[in-house]
């Protein structure tokens, strides 16, 4: 490479942090106090009626931020209706919902505030209550954000997003193409503590693991057996719990238990079990098994961090009336 085209990239590369660094700067926690008082209770309690009408809701409404934060930044294009775009990836369909909830909450908030409060702010709204309801830690949500005009296609979404079936180095990979490195990769997997896997996601581990004719000698044999069970008739949309809870029954506590699983064998997903190929992935396991108050710090913590990814704000960007479409 020549020293002109190395000052050149050396400066895309230095455009785009300011780039972001000036987003990040107009990102703050009272953006609406002025122009939507009464925002955060409005979603508060609108994600509790979605709670109360089906538990499961949280952790979609939770999925859903991340599906948006990892492809283009945090910018509401996951909610775009358009043909070949982001919402209609495999990545996405296979495991995102929930967009019928976002689509009254955004109603409401539009009856309250009209033209005001972008598709994205309500995401991250969202994903915080989510986890409160669910008896995790709250944080502080950064708001300002600004919908995007355009949504990625679906190559480009399933190859930003991190997959089930991805190997931890891709996985990785990925997360710090964002700017998250490994002790996010390990806290922000800890969502999976509430959650359903449909059987599309983990069925490669039941029966033919890697091409060997066996299962994943990983996976906890109680376990091992109970999934063939459900999966064995070939129908990949029955669920299970993505956090395995003695008893079963639908445990919708956002804790810990999640990394005792993952030490005993009781993943579900594999990309979940790969966490303890690397050190300094596993590393991160056994903390947060031992430490459920450092677990629920750090993945607010890093909550935050993934809420920064490359958000529209100032004069980029719309706010939608209609989360599912631009406006005209």
């Amino acid at each position: 490479m020549t020293m002109s085209n190395s000052f050149y990239g050396y400066s895309l590369i230095v455009t785009f942090f300011m780039q972001l660094l000036h987003a990040w700067s107009q990102l703050t926690p009272n953006f609406y106090d002025k122009t939507c008082p009464n925002l955060q209770n409005i979603v508060r309690n609108e994600v509790q009626k979605a709670f109360n009408e089906e538990n499961r809701m949280a952790a979609s409404l939770l999925r859903l931020h991340f599906h948006d934060c990892f492809v283009n930044g945090c910018d509401g294009s996951v909610l775009l209706d358009v043909s070949g775009g982001e919402k209609f990836a495999l990545s996405n369909l296979n495991s995102v919902r929930g967009f019928e909830v976002v689509d009254r909450i955004k109603s409401t908030v539009e009856s309250a505030c009209p033209g005001v409060v972008s598709c994205a702010d309500i995401l991250a709204l969202v994903a915080r209550d989510s986890v409160v309801i669910s008896r995790g830690k709250s944080w502080t949500v950064l708001l300002g954000r600004r919908d995007g005009n355009v949504s990625i296609s679906i190559n480009g979404t399933d190859a930003a997003l991190p997959s089930a079936f991805d190997t931890l180095d891709a996985i990785i990979s990925k997360f710090k193409r964002v700017g998250l490195d490994e002790k996010d990769v390990v806290s922000l997997s800890g969502s999976h503590t509430i959650g359903l896997a449909r059987c599309a996601a983990f069925s490669n581990r039941l029966f033919n693991y890697s091409g060997t004719g066996l299962p994943d000698r990983s996976m906890d044999r109680n376990l091992l057996s109970q999934l063939q069970k459900l999966c064995k008739d070939g129908d990949q949309n029955q669920t299970t719990l993505l956090d395995q809870y003695p008893g079963g029954g639908y445990v919708n506590i956002f804790g810990n238990n999640y990394f005792q699983n993952l030490l005993n064998g009781k993943s579900v997903l594999s990309s979940d079990q790969a966490l303890l190929s690397s050190s300094k992935t596993s590393y991160w396991v056994k903390i947060y098994n031992d430490d459920n108050d450092r677990f629920l710090n750090d993945f607010a913590d890093a909550m935050i961090r993934m809420g920064n990814i490359s958000p529209s704000s100032g004069s980029y960007g719309q706010i939608r009336k209609n989360c599912s479409r631009v406006n005209r």
